[in-house]
């Protein structure tokens, strides 16, 4: 598949949801203010990087989906975006990185307790606008997110250079750092649309297995992508120490020598052995293995909003199911 082919379902989410992605932008830039001049150079930085904005778009399908008519949904999907980029900010100095989407990472330019401490004020002032809307609902489902995700990241961390941690629990830190938020976002999507509990529970469904979808992907280009294309060095992972499900699975099915290989990689945060890895983990069918569960994830996050009426966003939904586990980046 070409990358323009791939590229294509976000186009097409991104027309159909064009106004309220402006509106949002706009929220993002009049809450991004701050009179210390260092946190708006900071925040500029992260924030105009792009990225996909998922987590955001998710909060405007899901609303418009169930036909939702105010402006709330736009504080949200900003409240969401700067929760994600707070973690972004805190991500790249525990994992000591250099490079995101293409960039130089914050830490990279502009040091890590500046980077930590902006971190924190996009935290906080998310908190600021959630409490402005008035909804205990909404303070719950964020405050409950921003609190697993901060497990999952400690849990990846006591994770970090340990050869016999199993698909379990590194399932349980997707499932805590990466697929909350998108299962919150979702959710505020269905709750301020006016949904039940069960319609609410379903959208947080998709959202859970779609994150997870979009994590075990990722987790595949570490490895098989082009830096280029993903916006990040290739091989971090395993710079990092990080046993991802790729790694776990050859660990698990591999030859003897391999695994004592991956073992010592990870224990010693080895990349110089990357293409023997990389060579190992494709010919055991350890991408494969590791694809075929994402394509499960994004199928569950379909089947969740089966009961959903039709209508371009449902569509919508349900190409970004599909985009998750196709794409190049």
């Amino acid at each position: 598949m070409s990358a323009a082919t791939q590229t294509a379902p976000q186009n097409t989410i991104a027309q159909t949801i064009a106004a309220d992605m402006d509106a949002v932008n706009t929220v993002i830039r009049q809450k991004l203010h701050s009179e210390v001049s260092l946190v708006n150079q900071i925040a500029e930085y992260i924030i105009s990087a792009g990225g996909k904005r998922i987590r955001p778009v998710l909060v405007l399908l899901v609303a418009n989906a169930y036909g939702y008519k105010g402006t709330a949904h736009h504080e949200l999907a900003a409240v969401v975006e700067f929760i994600h980029t707070a973690t972004l900010l805190h991500d790249d100095v525990v994992d000591e990185s250099s490079l995101r989407r293409g960039r130089a990472t914050a830490n990279a330019l502009f040091g890590n307790a500046a980077s930590v401490l902006v971190g924190d004020f996009l935290y906080s002032r998310s908190f600021q606008m959630m409490v402005s809307l008035n909804n205990m609902r909404v303070m719950q489902i964020l405050s409950d997110a921003t609190n697993v995700i901060a497990e999952g990241e400690v849990l990846q961390l006591l994770n970090m250079h340990d050869p016999d941690v199993n698909q379990e629990r590194y399932l349980q830190v997707i499932r805590s750092k990466t697929a909350k938020l998108f299962e919150a976002a979702a959710e505020l999507g269905a709750l301020i649309s006016g949904c039940n509990d069960a319609q609410i529970a379903a959208a947080g469904e998709y959202g859970r297995s779609l994150g997870t979808a979009f994590q075990l992907i990722d987790d595949v280009l570490d490895y098989a992508g082009d830096a280029s294309a993903i916006g990040k060095n290739v091989g971090d992972d395993l710079r990092e120490g990080k046993p991802t499900l790729p790694l776990i699975y050859l660990m698990e099915n591999g030859t003897p020598e391999q695994r004592e290989l991956v073992r010592s990689c990870i224990e010693q945060g080895d990349e110089q052995h990357f293409d023997t890895i990389l060579a190992a983990i494709t010919s055991s069918g350890a991408l494969d293995y590791t694809r075929q569960q994402a394509v499960a994830a994004a199928e569950r996050a379909a089947d969740a909003i089966a009961d959903l009426p039709d209508s371009i966003y449902k569509e919508s939904l349900l190409q970004l199911a599909h985009f998750s586990v196709h794409r190049n980046h």
